[in-house]
């Protein structure tokens, strides 16, 4: 017999959480039943849309511990920002070891932590607590991602040799939220923000179909930050004047970073992950840059050459919006169209190997094991940028290390 729906809840109810609502109107076997945020009228607005979609019915809480209490909720998506993230886990753990909570599973938004530390406590409150657990990585779940991985593992690997160097960028304009900018609630800035996405899709993609995850060790890193925009000064006091909070002058986090992470899998081979993030970006919208490597062979893509693209003239005058692409910086000229942001981006894949995942009892492809490795490479490389030099590890130093950008106290 098959299993019953998941019953989910949301702990957040911002953009992420908007963006996996859309993805779950292609997710079956799943329902939206709660949703707990402490901003009563945005809880109610996605709850609202959550019953317009039939993915409900779905109640809005006013209380974490009302929400994690409910009946109808078997699975938490952990959607809140970087600075709750533990606060909630710690809260979840509890319910359910009193027995408060019927809460079975809980997968968590990237980044697992803003320290090392952090990390290493969400995934040790998930397994005292018995809970199944995933790290919602989007890019390993991308259409593009699954479908080209498949391929030159199963043609090109098998005559060719093992793919050796992977790259990753992702930019764009910079995030819609003050929090995301204030490195203490954040962890820092763009390394904190969007290399965990591209260091992970990275490691994905270089590790062999069905083999474990831990078949692939991290040996070194080397990273860099700049400080190219949003420190300059009339940037920094648009900030100031769009997000109550955000002083870049004074509390700086970095709008671009850079990676290499050397990696050595079973035979001893030397692989290579190379990545560039930044919010200094201003182009159409959010730019995805892939490719993997191998002996014989390549594989690309890029998340701004799609197949769809509308060009307006400057007759054409509109009110500015994200229709065409996220993070969408023009109106008018050739714009390229992102048809399916959820399931180009790979939220829906994410989200329904998750469910099936909760569902079936299977273990996923992303746990929170792997939001803990990609902490400890990040924090690694906000090392490696502070000192300027290499980074090797295992490293002792990374398990109470804290990024530079996050040690300073924000303001309220």
């Amino acid at each position: 017999m098959s299993p019953p729906a998941l019953r989910i809840g949301f702990v957040g109810s911002g953009f992420i959480a908007k963006f996996h609502l859309r993805a779950f109107q292609s997710v079956r076997h799943a329902q939206i039943t709660g949703i707990y945020s402490p901003t009563p009228a945005n809880r109610e607005a996605l709850a609202a849309a959550a019953d317009a979609a039939e993915l409900g019915p779905c109640t809005t809480h006013a209380s974490l511990e009302a929400l994690l209490g409910a009946p109808d909720v078997d699975a938490i998506w952990l959607l809140a920002p970087n600075d709750r993230r533990l606060e909630v886990m710690r809260a979840l753990h509890g319910a359910v070891k009193s027995g408060r909570s019927k809460v079975r599973a809980v997968a968590c938004e990237k980044p697992l932590g803003r320290t090392l530390g952090e990390a290493r406590e969400v995934l040790a409150l998930a397994e005292d607590a018995g809970l199944a657990h995933g790290y919602l990585e989007n890019q390993v779940f991308s259409t593009a991602v699954e479908r080209g991985k498949e391929i030159v593992w199963r043609r090109a690997a098998p005559l060719a040799g093992r793919p050796y160097l992977a790259r990753a960028a992702e930019e764009h304009s910079g995030p819609h939220e003050p929090w995301f900018w204030q490195g203490a609630r954040q962890g820092g800035g763009v390394m904190s923000d969007m290399m965990c996405h591209s260091v992970e899709v990275g490691r994905f993609l270089l590790t062999e179909p069905g083999a474990p995850r831990d078949s692939l060790i991290v040996k070194a890193v080397q990273g860099s930050v700049a400080h190219l925009k949003w420190t300059q000064d009339r940037y920094a006091k648009s900030l100031a004047r769009d997000f109550k909070g955000v002083e870049m002058a004074r509390f700086p986090v970095e709008d671009f970073a850079r990676a290499t992470v050397t990696l050595e899998d079973a035979a001893g081979q030397e692989l290579i992950v190379e990545a560039s993030t930044s919010w200094s970006y201003v182009g159409p919208g959010l730019r995805i840059d892939l490719a993997l490597l191998g002996p014989e062979y390549a594989m690309e893509f890029s998340s701004l050459n799609p197949g769809l693209k509308v060009f307006l003239s400057r007759a054409i005058a509109g009110g500015q919006g994200e229709d065409l692409v996220e993070k969408q910086n023009a109106e008018q000229g050739l714009m390229p169209i992102v048809e399916d942001e959820a399931a180009i981006y790979g939220y829906i894949g994410e989200d329904r190997h998750m469910v099936e995942a909760f569902r079936h009892g299977r273990t996923p492809i992303e746990t929170f094991a792997d939001g803990v490795e990609v902490t400890r490479i990040i924090m690694a490389l906000y090392k490696s940028a502070e000192t300027g030099g290499l980074v090797r590890l295992p490293d002792p130093s990374l398990e109470t290390y804290v990024p530079a950008p996050a040690r300073a106290p924000m303001e309220a």
